[in-house]
């Protein structure tokens, strides 16, 4: 049964690849699918690339284990601020903005936005440092999982994954992402329901009636409504990090840059909130949970000490039954692979559209695509490599990377879209600030994972400050300029807009 419910999957994936490849004929085709893409596969591509394997693998298990049900605030945090309102705020005008500009990638909306060539490549190779080992590390955050706890080979499970990913995202560009996303996202979902049918209906937690009390009497402050003292600061951290950082980060922009069109937009909004409810519920509920599973914290095999990223696998192993535990095999599987794929699929475009174009080599329609598909199968491959050697740089890149990006990108990008006073110096600052606030602060408390939320959140949060205040003491863009960026809308962009299709000029 396992090896005929893979087999399903694999076809399935294989069959959306081959199915896009005919509609994938230029770089924009690609890389955006055209801007056509609907609701439903917009919402569950920006769904499914927030969530990755480390929600149920890592986070679940070890935020829950230290903050009991206070976890539910992430689980706001991430519907109503990093999905709803990401959405209502960011997605019509970064979808009409892009368009009107003729922007690809974040890197390119930038150098636009601020006319600022040198800006743009800066960004692209900021894309490429910190995804493309971020990319490597969601192959290594699935080791637990199936080499110690179903006994399947750590390297067997990277190179599939790796082969099956690559084979689609080659073949058919974002509009096959989208929609195995969006076949992944309903794995993802009918795996959250199994998870949360075993965990509710445990003899240790007695349903929905028992859990609380049993939780209670383990320990008090577990059901606190904000977490047991001395936490608080570092809970808070985690659901801004967590919720405020998809807003600068360029996999999960792209999904709007994709959209098909206004209506479109609304609709995805509802949709991607909804996923984003039951994933991070269902996640961080059955994490909160563990204490009364487990007296203390599992040890790890290999380095001998305590670990609470072994809970919710040896959890999934002791409680569910085998057709079950397969349903959350492919549910890590797909959170994972949906989110390699977006990573690479980032990753590759800072290279083949954004330097290439910044360095003035000029490539034809197909000989831009090839380039597209090359990068996406070697930065794929060198993903794999990075994670078969597991050096701890990697580990320390993936540990500051959220906070790195996001902090380098979401002032820029967000006074680029709001603000006709920000100018390139303020960009400029801004991003570098948020860029060492990460870098630096990481390396300063030695990659101390109780401090990391705190220093991804100044990241994000100093860089606002810092635009602002360089840019009214810098010399502002042209007002031609301005006027290009943020003009009244003419005719044509209102249609664009609001059907998705161009209007002739008469």
């Amino acid at each position: 049964m396992k090896l005929l419910l893979l087999g399903i999957f694999v076809v399935v994936l294989l069959g959306c690849g081959l199915y896009s490849m005919s509609r994938a004929r230029t770089v924009q085709e690609f890389f955006l699918g055209d801007r056509g893409v609907g609701p439903w596969l917009s919402a569950f591509a920006y769904g499914t690339t927030y969530f990755s394997a480390v929600i149920f693998i890592g986070y679940a298990g070890k935020v829950g284990w230290g903050f009991g049900l206070s976890s539910l605030w992430i689980v706001l945090g991430n519907t109503l601020l990093g999905s709803l309102l990401a959405w209502l705020v960011l997605a019509r005008r970064t979808r009409l903005m892009t368009t009107r500009l003729g922007a690809m990638t974040m890197p390119e909306f930038l150098g636009v936005r601020y006319r600022d060539n040198n800006l743009k490549i800066f960004s692209a190779l900021v894309i490429f440092i910190f995804l493309v080992p971020y990319s490597a590390s969601v192959y290594m955050g699935l080791s637990y999982l199936f080499n110690q706890i179903f006994g399947i080979p750590y390297l067997y499970v990277a190179v599939f994954m790796c082969v099956l990913t690559g084979l689609y995202l080659v073949l058919g560009g974002y509009r096959a992402v989208a929609l195995t996303d969006f076949i992944q996202g309903l794995v993802m979902i009918g795996g959250v329901a199994v998870l949360l049918y075993y965990v509710l209906h445990a003899p240790q937690v007695g349903g929905l009636k028992g859990f609380l009390p049993a939780l209670k009497a383990h320990n008090p402050a577990l059901t606190s409504p904000f977490g047991p003292e001395g936490g608080r600061l570092a809970l808070l951290s985690l659901v801004l990090l967590t919720s405020l950082g998809p807003w600068g980060m360029p996999q999960m922009v792209q999904k709007f840059y994709a959209i098909r069109d206004e209506a479109a937009i609304r609709r995805a909004m509802i949709v991607a909130s909804l996923f984003a409810l039951i994933i991070t519920f269902g996640a961080y509920f059955s994490g909160s949970l563990t204490h009364l599973f487990f007296d203390r914290l599992p040890v790890d095999p290999v380095s001998g000490k305590p670990t609470p990223d072994l809970l919710m696998p040896i959890l999934l192993k002791n409680l569910l039954p085998e057709l079950a535990a397969t349903l959350i095999l492919l549910l890590v599987l797909s959170a994972s692979m949906s989110t390699l794929a977006s990573l690479v699929l980032v990753s590759a475009s800072s290279i083949s559209i954004d330097l290439t174009v910044a360095l003035g080599l000029k490539l034809s329609p197909r000989g831009g695509i090839n380039l597209l598909r090359l990068l996406c199968a070697l930065f794929i491959a060198l993903s794999l490599v990075i994670a078969l050697l597991k050096p701890a740089i990697i580990l320390s890149l993936m540990a500051m990377s959220w906070g790195a990006v996001a902090g380098f990108f979401l002032a820029p990008y967000l006074y680029g879209l709001f603000w006709r006073g920000a100018t390139p110096a303020g960009a400029w600052a801004a991003g570098l600030t948020g860029l060492t606030v990460a870098v630096v602060g990481s390396l300063y408390f030695k990659l101390n994972p109780a401090v990391i939320p705190q220093v991804g959140c100044a990241a994000m949060l100093v860089p606002l400050l810092v635009l602002p205040l360089v840019s009214l003491v810098t010399p502002a863009l042209n007002k031609e300029h301005v006027e290009k960026v943020f003009g009244a809308l003419a005719p044509a962009d209102k249609a664009f807009l609001l059907t998705g299709k161009e209007v002739e000029s008469t």
